[in-house]
């Protein structure tokens, strides 16, 4: 049976006009270009110097992109994209009011304006419209961490955070091969020359402690907790203390890195 939770945490962002997939190629991560009817791209906008701002999932709808986003992100993405509109035919708005915001997983939803979520098969799919629902978004939230999957501010920080520490490379999250767009210099200066000091990592444990706990190994932090759901979170830890005993809020702490990720050798 498939499973659909709201997302109210979620918002959507408009980008409307001729000149919207180029416009927007131009700034975020990935290539707007492959989205289309039932397929949606997840990306993120940067700063200047290749640090995390935002991420979102663009969806197509007709003559307009929607950007499935944190809702309390939209009105700065409406903001900062704008910067950058100049002489191109593309409007932005914050439509969060209009749409809200689904996770379906476990199946295919039957309703909406949807497309698998690009980053695993396994994460289901992203719906936007008005779905009844048969679970909660704290379900979701166990979801994803079991598969690894950040989300937002929950898990990045804001201009301090690089897209690899979050598995954006892969997850899908970055198109290397599309050109020029903001913070892409870092971007690919983090992959190629093999400047990664942290990760992302899921991690569990009989009971975890809050959301900006301090990982330790022999009494010295080599990492924060980020998500939490129920034994279930993901931490951000340092690469060279993966393999020590960890612990978070007085107990141990468990690594468990899933199949898709990628670690330097």
């Amino acid at each position: 049976m498939t499973k659909i939770a709201k997302l109210p945490l979620r918002g959507v962002v408009e980008v409307a006009g001729a000149d919207r997939v180029a416009f927007l190629n131009g700034l975020v991560s990935n290539d707007v270009a492959k989205v289309a009817p039932g397929v949606a791209v997840w990306a993120a906008l940067l700063t200047a110097q290749g640090k995390w701002l935002a991420d979102f999932f663009v969806l197509a709808d007709g003559d307009r992109l929607l950007l499935d986003c944190e809702r309390a992100h939209a009105a700065m993405l409406v903001q900062r994209l704008g910067r950058y509109r100049l002489r191109a035919d593309a409007r932005l708005a914050d439509v969060s009011d209009t749409f809200s915001v689904y996770a379906a997983w476990d199946g295919v939803p039957e309703a909406g304006i949807a497309a698998p979520d690009p980053r695993l098969t396994a994460a289901g799919w992203r719906v936007l419209g008005d779905l009844p629902t048969n679970a909660e978004a704290a379900d979701y939230d166990a979801h994803r961490l079991v598969l690894g999957l950040p989300d937002g501010s929950s898990d990045m920080e804001s201009e301090k955070s690089v897209l690899l520490e979050g598995g954006f490379d892969e997850l899908h999250g970055i198109d290397w091969a599309k050109g020029c767009y903001m913070g892409q210099e870092l971007t690919a200066r983090t992959r190629y020359r093999g400047l990664l000091k942290r990760r992302l990592m899921p991690v569990s444990a009989t009971s975890l402690p809050t959301p900006g706990t301090a990982v330790t190994t022999d009494g010295v932090e080599v990492g924060t907790l980020r998500s939490v759901a129920g034994g279930h979170g993901l931490a951000l830890l340092r690469l060279d203390a993966l393999e020590k005993p960890l612990e978070c809020g007085g107990g141990p702490l468990v690594v468990e890195r899933p199949a898709w990720m990628r670690l330097p050798a």
